[in-house]
């Protein structure tokens, strides 16, 4: 039995409770989590902005130490330290054959997966695979990775969906290139990842926007140049900054119509507006057509940073070891798992950057 925050239907609070987690079958690895990242996603999950499969554990951007390993498992053994990789690639589906790994049509499938109970014997689906909200969990050997070498145990967990989502849309998603001018709308944990890839890019101008003020120390520390409160003149204060141009690049990380829109109007002529944040059926984004023609800038959405998990985490690796990427910078509140429906207060009111799990 071990610990774990039970979501039981969409849209009710989240339960701390025992589960009872089976042994690593076939294929299967048991993990002791160390740390677990509160994302976005869990909230969106847990108020149906995206569908899950209850009563289900959350819980996706974590690391931790192997447990046991199931019959077949090779290359990992018990202590072997994993940072989990909650959308897994097929290989074979269409997507996976063109390089998309991001796009993997199977990539969630596990999340439909009974792979725990409670205990009176009510069945679990690990939410977006890895169900990291709990002590323990049981996975796919798939959805591990090595943690790499010289990396924190604890602070490798911001590496399974924030920093890679957010030096993703930067790096791959956008492109941004050496002098180019990048916003980042949003300063949670994604955003405080893209704003230090944008950084380490070599963009010139940084302009962070987001709806706190409280944030500005936050963002300047990840390598912002400017800071703009979000209000109705967002995109001409920021055109302002950039020689009444607008960015190169303009990296939403919120996921709401509104900001979609001032992140494409902030956007200079030609320029890229990536889309990372998740939002409802409900926000509608509305263009016309003759606009669409004027500016010629690209529109384009990003799912988990455009990233192949496997061959960016060597990667992020190495520039935390040099410096260049500051992890611990990205969490503004080490928590318990009964903290995060608080944590999710703190999303929803726009305070802080990423709320960490530590067990």
């Amino acid at each position: 039995m071990v610990r774990a925050a039970v979501l039981p239907a969409v849209g009710a609070p989240l339960e701390i409770t025992e589960i009872e987690l089976p042994d690593p079958g076939p294929g299967q690895v048991r993990v002791r989590l160390a740390a677990a990242g509160v994302c976005h996603s869990d909230l969106s999950l847990s108020d149906g902005t995206m569908r899950v499969p209850v009563p289900a554990v959350l819980g996706h951007e974590g690391a931790g130490t192997v447990v046991s390993v199931g019959e077949g498992v090779t290359g990992l053994v018990p202590g072997a330290g994993v940072v989990l990789n909650w959308a897994p690639s097929c290989g074979s589906c269409h997507a996976c054959s063109l390089g998309e790994v991001w796009l993997c049509a199977h990539a969630l499938s596990g999340s439909a997966d009974v792979y725990a109970r409670t205990a009176d014997g009510t069945d679990l689906h690990p939410g977006l695979n890895v169900a990291a909200f709990a002590e323990e969990t049981v996975v796919p050997v798939s959805c591990t990775l090595p943690l790499p070498d010289g990396i924190p145990l604890t602070d490798a967990a911001l590496l399974g969906c924030a920093v890679l989502t957010g030096y993703g849309a930067v790096h791959h998603s956008a492109q941004v290139r050496p002098g180019e001018t990048v916003a980042v709308f949003g300063v949670g944990g994604v955003g405080l990842s893209a704003l230090q890839a944008a950084r380490i890019a070599g963009a010139s101008t940084i302009v962070a926007v987001d709806v706190s003020p409280e944030k500005e120390e936050l963002a300047r520390a990840a390598g912002a140049t400017e800071y703009v409160v979000a209000s109705e003149n967002t995109a001409r204060q920021i055109r302002a900054l950039t020689g009444k141009q607008g960015v190169d690049v303009a990296v939403e990380c919120v996921g709401r119509a509104v900001t979609i829109r001032t992140a494409w109007e902030s956007t200079r002529r030609g320029g890229r507006t990536t889309v990372v944040g998740i939002g409802g059926k409900d926000q509608q984004v509305t263009f016309n057509a003759l606009e669409l023609f004027h500016w010629g800038r690209t529109l384009s959405g990003c799912v988990y940073g455009n990233s192949d998990p496997a061959r960016d985490l060597p990667i992020l690796a190495e520039h935390v070891r040099a410096g260049r990427l500051d992890l611990g910078s990205l969490v503004t509140e080490r928590i318990a798992l009964e903290g995060i429906p608080a944590a999710f207060d703190n999303m929803l009111a726009g305070k802080g950057g990423r709320a960490l799990i530590v067990f």
